[in-house]
């Protein structure tokens, strides 16, 4: 994952089956100085063959060509494209798909403005956008493994993911740094013995929300 420098414009890549929708996505983001709009594809092949390096791609769920948005986001991740979906109100299926290959959240294509510019730029800087039909999505997913966290080990993800920093997290629970550092390491390989690698801080952010363990 590439973070966004604060201080340049977010290189986002549109890929979108629906010329006009890519047009007019791509004239809205064009009046917002922070988000500068390297690509505008159809499929994720063409954006392969385009010499792009966009830090952030905004992709619908359903594309002409067949592809399944859990391969589309893969294959993306695998690149070193973080994805932020954006849909019309697909089959949550799909929702869970793109979710368990890594996707940073889901987007309504009916959300204001801002909200969606917002959110690009948070994802922009690796955050997850948990949206509630990425939440609703999730909850009914039966295919997530569980990956038996004790007590104290979903106290400490749950902290943790919140965006505390180890030290914190052992302020707040009267442990060390050094034992909040093992627990986090016990957490990653809990979740990666389930077939869910949290190998960042950003995957413990995503399993945490998965989960239900997120603080208010």
């Amino acid at each position: 994952m590439t973070l966004a420098d604060s201080t340049a414009p977010l290189r986002v890549a549109l890929i979108d089956d629906h010329e006009i929708v890519r047009v007019g996505i791509a004239e809205l983001l064009s009046r917002e100085p922070m988000i500068d709009v390297v690509a505008s594809v159809s499929t994720v092949t063409e954006l392969f063959a385009l010499d792009a390096t966009p830090q952030l791609v905004v992709l619908d769920l359903r594309l002409a060509d067949g592809s399944a948005p859990g391969d589309n986001v893969a294959a993306l991740r695998a690149a070193g494209h973080d994805t932020l979906v954006l849909t019309g109100g697909d089959d949550p299926r799909l929702v869970r798909s793109a979710a368990r290959a890594g996707v940073l959240g889901v987007i309504r294509k009916a959300a204001p403005a801002s909200e969606l510019i917002d959110s690009l730029l948070r994802a922009g800087s690796g955050e997850t956008i948990a949206t509630t039909d990425w939440a609703a999505a999730l909850d009914a997913d039966s295919e997530l493994a569980d990956a038996k966290l004790s007590d104290r080990e979903r106290e400490i993800l749950a902290l943790y993911a919140s965006g505390e920093k180890a030290q914190s997290v052992a302020y707040k629970t009267g442990l060390s740094r050094d034992t909040v550092a093992n627990y986090i390491s016990r957490i990653r390989v809990k979740y990666a013995n389930v077939g869910r690698p949290a190998l960042t801080k950003v995957d413990l952010h995503r399993r945490a929300i998965e989960d239900g363990l997120m603080l208010e």
